[in-house]
């Protein structure tokens, strides 16, 4: 187990809590979003996540350095699912423990929000009446014009 990575299997959140447990910890917050069926009055049948994986483990890295730098004395472990993912099942683990509750809070809280905001992970919900790319990353981008302009010399 990596502290910050992207898997494809079911998510197993203790894991990632005593992962982050230590002696000098006297709280650990455990975060676990998961896939709901209802949103904003639709129904969602299941959700497909995508990711770029290189840079989502790095950005991931980054946020557990930042929590670091932030509440000294913690340590964080995240995790995020891609794949299709049921009603119920577990996206997303983040785990953080500190010497302080409120530490481990707040940085637990930083961590999902700086996720939604920087990581490359893409969310597809899969409704009765159709589909949408969710996030803030709008929609899955267009790779197809990645190359543009950068015929072969």
């Amino acid at each position: 187990m990596k502290a910050y990575e992207i898997v494809t299997e079911p998510i197993e959140p203790q894991r990632y809590a005593d992962y982050v447990l230590r002696p000098e910890a006297g709280a650990v917050t455990l975060f676990t979003g998961h896939v709901r069926e209802w949103t904003r009055g639709i129904r969602t049948l299941y959700l497909a996540y995508e990711a770029y994986i290189p840079m989502a483990e790095k950005m991931l890295t980054k946020i557990g350095a930042k929590i670091e730098e932030k509440w000294p004395g913690t340590k964080t472990a995240i995790a995020h699912r891609i794949g299709e993912l049921q009603i119920g099942e577990i996206a997303v683990v983040i785990a953080v423990s500190s010497p302080h509750r409120r530490d481990a809070y707040e940085a637990n809280e930083y961590a999902i929000e700086r996720i939604k905001e920087s990581v490359p992970i893409w969310k597809k919900e899969i409704w009765e009446d159709g589909t949408e790319w969710i996030g803030d990353q709008r929609k899955k981008p267009d790779v197809s014009n990645e190359n543009k302009g950068l015929d072969s010399e």
